[in-house]
C-alpha cells in the first residue's frame, strides 16, 4: 500500500508514517523544511520519502504530489494530517490569523484532495483520511476559530464520502481527542489579545490546555495503529473518534443535540408552508 501523509515532522503524521513503513508499505511524508528530509528518510530507509509541501502553497501541493506519484506509482491513501490550533476567544483572534487557520486546516486539505483525486479516480480505488478532531464535532470556549476550521473539514469529508462512492474511493474523518503530541504546545498559536471578562470561559480553558500539554491521555502510536487498521477495512466508517475523551465527547454532543431538537420541536418544526 502506498501512503501520502501531510505534516510528518512530529505527532500523528510521523508516527503513522514510520508505522506504515515498518510494515512494508511505501510512504511519502510531507515536510516544510528540507533540512529535516535526511533524518526522516533514515527512520525506515528505502520505505520513507520526504517531499516539500506547504499545503497553503498550491504550486507545492501540485509538484509534491507529482513527485510522490513518480516515486510510488500510485497513491492508495492520503492522510490530511497537516494542521494546527489557533487558540483564544473568537473576539480576540484577528482576521489575519483566522484566515491562516482556515488556509492550513481547510483550504490546504482540499488542495491535497483535489491533487490526488485524478489518480484515485483512474485506478478506481483509494482512501482519504482527514484528521479533524473531536473539536470538529463540538465547540468549546477558547477554540472557536479552530472549531470552525474543523467543523468545515468534517462537512467536506462527509460530502466527499458521498461524491466519491461511485469511484470506490473511501473517506474517513478521524476525530482525535487529547493526544500526547505538540498540538497544545509549540504547534499551537495562542492569542496574545486579552479582553476583560473572558477569564471564566476561554481564559480558563486556555490555562488548562497549557497545563495538560505533554500529559494527555492519548497515545500517538496507538492512534496511528488504529488508522493503519482503519484503511484495511472493506467498509470503513465515515467517522472514527480516537480515545476515550473523544468518544465521551461525541456521545455527549449527540445526546445534547437530540435533546434540543426534541425540546424545541414545537418552535422549529411548524415553519413549512401549510399543505
Amino acid at each position: 500500500m502506498n501512503w501520502l501523509i501531510t505534516g510528518c515532522s512530529t505527532g500523528f503524521g510521523r508516527e503513522l508514517a514510520v508505522l506504515a513503513a515498518k510494515k512494508g508499505d511505501k510512504v511519502v511524508g510531507t515536510l516544510r523544511k528540507e533540512s529535516q528530509f535526511e533524518a526522516f528518510e533514515a527512520l525506515v530507509p528505502g520505505k520513507l520519502k520526504a517531499v516539500k509541501i506547504d499545503v497553503t502553497i498550491p504550486e507545492q501541493v501540485s509538484t509534491g504530489v507529482q513527485e510522490a506519484l513518480e516515486w510510488m506509482g500510485q497513491i492508495d491513501v492520503l492522510v490530511n494530517n497537516a494542521g494546527y490550533g489557533s487558540i483564544g476567544a473568537v473576539e480576540a483572534i484577528d482576521r489575519e490569523e483566522m484566515i491562516r487557520q482556515f488556509d492550513v486546516n481547510v483550504f490546504g486539505a482540499v488542495e491535497m484532495v483535489k491533487a490526488v483525486l485524478p489518480g484515485m479516480r483512474a485506478q478506481q480505488s483509494g482512501h482519504i483520511l482527514n484528521i479533524t478532531s473531536i473539536a470538529g464535532l463540538r465547540g468549546n470556549a477558547g477554540l472557536g476559530i479552530y472549531n470552525g476550521s474543523k467543523f468545515a473539514l468534517e462537512g467536506i469529508g462527509e460530502a466527499l464520502a458521498k461524491e466519491l462512492k461511485p469511484f470506490n474511493i473511501k473517506v474517513t474523518n478521524v476525530e482525535p481527542g487529547p493526544f500526547r503530541t505538540d498540538w497544545a504546545g509549540r504547534s499551537a498559536t495562542y492569542s496574545e489579545t486579552q479582553i476583560e471578562g473572558y477569564d471564566a470561559s476561554s481564559g480558563l480553558f486556555t490555562d488548562r490546555l497549557k497545563k495538560v500539554s505533554g500529559q494527555q491521555a492519548g497515545d500517538p502510536y496507538k492512534g496511528a495503529n488504529a488508522m493503519y487498521e482503519l484503511v484495511k477495512l472493506e467498509n470503513p466508517p465515515v467517522h472514527l473518534p480516537l480515545g476515550a475523551w473523544a468518544y465521551s465527547g461525541a456521545r455527549q454532543k449527540m445526546e445534547n443535540f437530540l435533546k434540543e431538537v426534541d425540546d424545541f420541536e414545537y418552535l422549529g418544526l411548524p415553519t413549512d408552508y401549510d399543505q
